[in-house]
This record gives structure tokens, sequence and C-alpha cells, in this order.
């Protein structure tokens, strides 16, 4: 793939997202989901871990702010499951294939199918810096200054109306970050907690953004998407992970997700 053209690099600055069809392969995309499939075989996740992955407030704080699970996961593949898949002991009610949400956040760094995708040539060229509800990704990877981050969203299967594709409120990236996540000081209580509040949304501001396998769509970190649950028979599955211009960028100290002696920063975040 060649370098983005000035028109989409000038549709992107004005509406915070641009999607490029065919970025993978089918290829590619066949090789990612055969490799979660076994990952999933696999996975062993003690009762006690068993999380479920949210971006509502309340659930986040209560579920994942308050876990060392989720907190100790920026250099880890871990597992994050659905609403409503465990019973009150934390044992699965449905298939465990069907219970994930979202396997974070290191799959770039530690297993080799997603490595060679994320460090890929392609993935270099662009020059420039269930339900899940709407939010801002700086909410939870916030740097100074702003407009840094940059999210590489990945489809590896059809994303349509019906079984969650991305919504965006165009243009939304330029009106700033309306909260924060942050990780209190070690010993101090909560793992978690949020500065500010997600305001109330029109709904109409919102345009659905189906997309094809193989799709790329890139994410400014500012600006405001959601997924709505996928109420279909087709899985939607997705490989996601965010850039971080290194030149002049501060990582807050007080984001959630920090360096580690086995993943220092700069580096890349699924």
């Amino acid at each position: 793939m060649a370098c983005l053209s000035p028109s989409q690099f000038q549709k992107f600055q004005k509406e915070g997202f641009l999607v490029l069809e065919g970025f993978l392969s089918v290829d590619e995309c066949e090789a990612m989901k055969q490799r979660i499939g076994e990952i999933v075989a696999e996975m062993d996740v003690p009762l006690h871990c068993r999380t479920e992955f949210s971006t509502q407030e309340e659930e986040q704080l209560q579920a994942q702010g308050s876990t060392d699970y989720f907190l100790s996961s920026g250099d880890k593949i871990r597992f994050f499951f659905e609403k409503g898949v465990f019973d009150k002991k934390g044992n699965f009610l449905v298939p465990p294939e069907k219970s994930i949400n979202k396997i974070g956040h290191a799959l770039h760094a530690h297993d080799p199918v997603f490595r060679s995708v994320t460090h890929s040539p392609k993935v270099q060229q662009p020059h420039f810096g269930g339900e899940v509800s709407p939010h801002q990704d700086a909410s939870f990877l916030y740097t100074e200054p702003l407009g840094r981050v940059l999210g590489m969203w990945m489809a590896l299967e059809d994303a349509t109306l019906g079984n969650g594709c991305l919504w965006f409120i165009p243009g939304s990236h330029t009106s700033g970050v309306s909260r924060r996540m942050i990780r209190a000081p070690a010993g101090s209580g909560p793992g978690t907690s949020f500065l500010g509040s997600e305001p109330d949304r029109d709904s109409s501001l919102f345009v659905p953004t189906p997309v094809q396998r193989g799709a790329l769509v890139l994410i400014h970190g500012e600006v405001v998407h959601k997924s709505e649950q996928n109420l279909s028979d087709h899985s939607r599955q997705a490989y996601t992970f965010h850039l971080m211009e290194a030149a002049g960028t501060v990582w807050s100290p007080e984001n959630w997700l920090q360096p580690t002696a086995e993943l220092p920063f700069p580096a890349l975040y699924s």
C-alpha cells in the first residue's frame, strides 16, 4: 500500500477516521482467525480472573479497573469476556469460543502471526500522527500533546450493520477529550478512576461504517466511536492496535497502561 493520497489525508484530518478497503489479504485474515481459534482453545483463565469487558464507566471500574488481571495485561496475552457468559460461580454458560469479547493487550508482541502483521511494511505507510459504547481512545491512551495516537482497526470478517460495524461522529476529534481513565497510585484503593464524564451524545450524529473483510479503519485518538451489539448469526472478528508518534510525545504517567521492562515505550499496543 502506498502512502495516503492528499485527498485521503484531508478526509482523515476532517472526519477523524478513514477506511482503506483491501488492506489485508484473504490469507492474512484467515491466518489470524485460525490463530485466534488456537489461542482460545488453549486458554486457561482462573475463575477469579474471568472479567467481562466493557466501556461503560461503572462496569469498567467494577470489573476491570479493580482487578490486577486487567491492570497488568499490557505486556501479556489475556482474555476478556462478553456479558452474561458466566454463571454466579464463574463457569461458562456458553461454549468458551463464543464467550470472548477481547484478547489483549500484547498479541502484537508475543504471537508471531499477529506480530508479523503489526510490524509489516504496509502498516508503517500512513505517515501521520459485543457493544462498545461511545468513547474516545484517548480517554484510555492519553498523551501530551493530544493527537499522537492512531488506532488501526482491521476487519478479519465483513463488518455490517447487523453484526456490529463501527459507528463514528465525523469531526468529533476536534473537541478535546471529555474523560480520562487514570491509574490510582499504588496502595491507594481502587485500581482506576475517571476524570470527567462521557456526555450524552445525539445518536443521529453517528455514521455507520460497514466494511469488507481485509479493510483497515484508521481511527484518530479523539474521534468518538462505538459499535452496536451483534444480534446476527455472523461473527465479526477484528484485530486492533494503536500507534503512538514517539518524537515529542509524552505518555501520561496516569494512564492505566504503563511501560514495562518487557515492553518499554515507544511500543505498539493491541
